[in-house]
């Protein structure tokens, strides 16, 4: 078989995929709204349940919703019946997942829900099945063609689900008003959580946070040198009195040398007058935009409400570091 053939069966597959969610798309009416708000107002948290495939599916949207404001967590059906009931408690929501809504393994759970009046909404495709007559609120999926060339494994099938509980996710964050702060709060890891940081936060990763080298403007051209060389980070702040009035970089020092007369200059003369500043309630990542658009290597961060007020130098490197690019 030649590589083209393979190519378009992928092509099939994502049709058929395509095929499904538009599917989707016309189930989706009041009883999706009626499960948002049923969500959003409950006291407890969402429990999510599934067997086989629709459980790794389930543990994607609970996921999802614990990450975007909704407290939520993955109870296998299967574990449920052997202790794992004690997750539930009376004022939670269980996402009940099942194609079928037959699997046996969700019957302690059913029961459970039922005993204690726990309020369930299932997702399945079978509303006549036992899992819809348990629910207090079914969200359909459409019985589609499933991409499986053998029409068996789940694949098409998943992906409603899957997009069913995204689509659930989505109407919370609106429904709760969850912003990029609240997102932030639960993201400080990684790449993700170095977009989220503030520059107060990068700040106080140092060792002296306050720490920021700088020269009076009246410094000679020997002590603008030495400063820049001991910091490191080929900048220096000059200041006047206890305010900061221009910034001088390496690139100022190269340019003082090629077009001073003598080397009896001072740091006023080289420096680079209202350097630019951002506040310390800012992102890193605002911070490093305004790096690049104005292609300066050093930022100087103030107080939120007081660009007068300088606490510190944050650099560009600094920013790289973190991952930010």
């Amino acid at each position: 078989m030649q590589a083209d053939d393979w190519a378009a069966h992928a092509h099939e597959t994502i049709s058929i995929q395509i095929d499904g969610l538009k599917a989707l798309q016309a189930t989706i009416n009041g009883d999706f709204s009626q499960a948002v708000n049923v969500i959003r107002n409950a006291t407890g948290r969402v429990i999510v349940s599934g067997v086989g495939k629709s459980g790794h599916i389930g543990r994607k949207i609970a996921a999802t919703l614990a990450s975007t404001g909704t407290p939520a967590l993955f109870v296998h059906a299967g574990e449920a019946g052997h202790g794992d009931l004690g997750m539930i408690a009376d004022n939670d929501i269980v996402i009940a997942i099942s194609h079928s809504g037959e699997s046996a393994e969700f019957q302690p759970l059913l029961q459970y829900s039922r005993r204690f009046g726990v309020f369930v909404i299932a997702i399945t495709a079978n509303t006549q099945s036992s899992l819809a007559r348990h629910a207090e609120l079914v969200l359909e999926l459409p019985n589609v063609k499933e991409a499986c060339p053998l029409n068996l494994a789940p694949m098409t099938s998943t992906t409603l689900t899957l997009v069913m509980g995204d689509a659930l996710a989505a109407a919370l964050i609106r429904a709760r008003g969850f912003q990029r702060g609240d997102f932030a709060k639960f993201h400080p890891s990684g790449k993700l959580g170095a977009q989220f940081m503030r520059l107060s936060d990068v700040l106080a990763k140092r060792p002296n946070p306050s720490a920021m080298p700088q020269v009076a403007e009246t410094a000679s051209f020997a002590d603008v040198i030495a400063t820049i060389t001991e910091d490191g980070r080929g900048v220096t702040a000059v200041v006047r009195v206890d305010t900061v009035v221009g910034v001088i970089t390496d690139g100022d020092v190269r340019r003082a040398l090629l077009s001073a007369k003598s080397l009896d200059i001072t740091a006023g003369a080289m420096m680079s007058p209202n350097p630019l500043r951002i506040a310390s309630d800012r992102l890193a990542v605002d911070g490093l935009a305004l790096c690049q658009k104005h292609k300066v290597g050093a930022l100087f961060v103030t107080e939120p409400h007081d660009e007068t007020d300088v606490i510190g130098l944050v650099h560009l490197k600094d920013l790289v570091a973190m991952g930010l690019v």
